[in-house]
């Protein structure tokens, strides 16, 4: 069960690790492709949450973003598949702010045709969320082993 287990994670946390690979590769000085596609995305989230909430999300570079998103991705994928808990908490955040952000078809039509390919990817980075929540739920559920083991009584 264990191996099993552990790759499960291993592959789990591919998507996570090959993602923030390929965005750390390409950061150089400006943040890279990922900063470029984020840019324009957080401007229109930034401005959609303050026309609902009222509340103005503060101004801050793009590719801090995204070295913040790396940062998440890489250091979260690690520990999540050395069975950690934080690395699994890291990743969930890393959904929880991009998630809304990069796959925004809130912001489309559904007739339009780019609409279906955003939604599906909403879908699938929801399912990953899922997948982090359940492995969370299962490491909390599951009682610690006891270091120390109960003597057997004697019997008379």
């Amino acid at each position: 069960m264990s191996v099993t287990s552990f790759v499960g994670r291993v592959l789990f946390a591919s998507i996570f690790l090959l993602s923030a690979w390929q965005e750390f590769s390409d950061y150089g000085t400006d943040g890279g492709s990922a900063a470029k596609t984020l840019a324009p995305k957080l401007h229109i989230f930034s401005k959609h949450v303050a026309e609902r909430t009222g509340f103005e999300v503060p101004e801050f570079e793009t590719k801090a973003a995204v070295a913040a998103a790396v940062a998440m991705k890489g250091v979260g994928g690690l520990l999540f598949i050395a069975g950690s808990s934080l690395g699994a908490y890291l990743l969930l955040l890393h959904q929880l702010i991009f998630i809304p952000i990069l796959h925004d078809f809130y912001n489309y039509d559904p007739s339009k045709q780019e609409f279906n390919p955003i939604f599906i990817k909403f879908t699938q980075n929801l399912a990953l969320f899922g997948g982090l929540l359940f492995f969370i739920g299962m490491k909390n559920s599951i009682p610690r082993r006891q270091l120390k083991k109960k003597p057997h009584k004697k019997q008379l």
